[in-house]
C-alpha cells in the first residue's frame, strides 16, 4: 500500500482528502496542527502526528517513519497564530532563517522547496479532488444586475492588485467603492467588515494571487460563507474558475438562491484591465 502525507490545517478539507484517499487505497499519514485541524481526522487517516506550528523536524521524521515520499498540503491556518501559537524547532529556524520575506506565497512555497528537498514530493491539493475545484459560469437563479456587474470589475482589479502584493484574496466592494480588503484576518472577517458598512448590498470577490502556487492554499468557499453573506446583506460572491475550491457546492447554492444572492465564476479573460 503506498503512502501520502497529508499536512492539515482546520477545515473539511484534509477530512475529504482522507476519505478519497483511503478510498482510492492509499495510506494516509497525518502531520496534523494542534488548535487547528480536527480531532476527527484521526477516524479517517492510518497514521497521525499531531503539531504545533513550526515542527518541521518532527513532521519530517514522521513523515520518513512512514515511508511518505509524496504529500499534499490543505486546511485552514489562522495567520494570527504565527505570532501566538508557534514552536519552531532548529530545522524549522534554520530555513526562516534564509528568508528575506513573510508573505504567505513566499514561506509556503519556501516550505514545500524544503519539504521536496527531504525526499516528501508535494502534490496539488486537489489532485485527488477535482471536483471541487469552481466551474466557470453563474451558478445561481439570480444573476448580477448591471450595477454589480460594475462592482465586480472593480472588485476583480483590486483583488489581482491586492494579490500582487500578497496582501490578502478576497475584496467587499459597493457602489463602486472598496469597503474592505482582506488582510490576516481572513475573508469572513472581511465580509463582515464591509458588508456591514452599507444597507445597498456588497460585491464579495475571491481571487488567487498573482503568483499563486496552485499545489495549496487555494481560495475557498463554502456554505458557511454564505451564510455569513446572508447575514450582513451581500450580495454577490465572485469566485475565479479553475483556480478556486468550493464545498458543498449544491448545499451552497441552494442557501443562495433562498437568500437572493448571486455566485459567479469567470476568469481574466472575461475583463480587459488597464494595468
Amino acid at each position: 500500500m503506498k503512502s501520502i502525507g497529508l499536512i492539515a490545517g482546520g477545515g473539511q478539507f484534509p477530512i475529504l482528502f482522507a476519505k478519497k484517499a483511503s478510498e482510492k487505497g492509499y495510506k494516509v499519514c497525518a502531520g496534523a496542527y494542534i488548535n487547528e485541524a480536527s480531532k476527527e481526522l484521526e477516524n479517517y487517516v492510518d497514521a497521525i502526528e499531531w503539531l504545533h506550528l513550526g515542527q518541521v523536524g518532527r513532521l519530517l521524521k514522521f513523515f520518513k517513519k512512514q515511508g511518505v515520499t509524496e504529500s499534499v498540503m490543505m486546511g485552514s491556518v489562522k495567520k494570527t497564530k504565527i505570532f501566538t501559537d508557534i514552536r519552531p524547532d532548529f530545522k524549522a529556524i534554520a530555513f526562516i532563517a534564509t528568508k528575506g520575506q513573510t508573505h504567505d506565497d513566499s514561506i509556503l512555497s519556501s516550505f514545500a522547496d524544503l519539504l521536496e528537498k527531504e525526499g516528501v514530493n508535494i502534490r496539488p491539493s486537489t489532485f485527488l479532488l477535482p471536483e471541487l475545484i469552481s466551474p466557470k459560469g453563474c451558478w445561481t437563479r439570480k444573476y448580477p444586475d448591471n450595477a454589480e456587474q460594475k462592482d465586480i470589475k472593480v472588485g476583480w482589479h483590486i483583488a489581482r492588485e491586492i494579490g500582487k502584493l500578497d496582501i490578502g484574496q478576497s475584496v467587499v466592494v459597493s457602489n463602486g467603492t472598496v469597503l474592505a480588503v482582506e488582510a490576516i484576518d481572513g475573508t469572513d472577517a472581511t465580509i463582515k467588515r464591509g458588508a456591514s458598512l452599507t444597507d445597498r448590498g456588497a460585491v464579495v470577490v475571491k481571487l488567487s494571487k498573482l503568483k499563486q502556487d496552485l499545489r495549496f492554499d487555494l481560495p475557498s468557499a463554502g456554505v458557511e460563507t454564505i451564510n455569513i453573506m446572508a447575514q450582513y446583506g451581500a450580495s454577490v460572491l465572485v469566485l475565479e474558475a479553475d483556480k478556486s475550491i468550493t464545498f458543498d457546492r449544491d448545499k451552497m447554492i441552494d442557501v443562495a438562491d433562498k437568500h437572493k444572492i448571486s455566485i459567479i465564476a469567470i476568469g481574466d479573460e472575461d475583463f480587459q484591465f488597464k494595468e
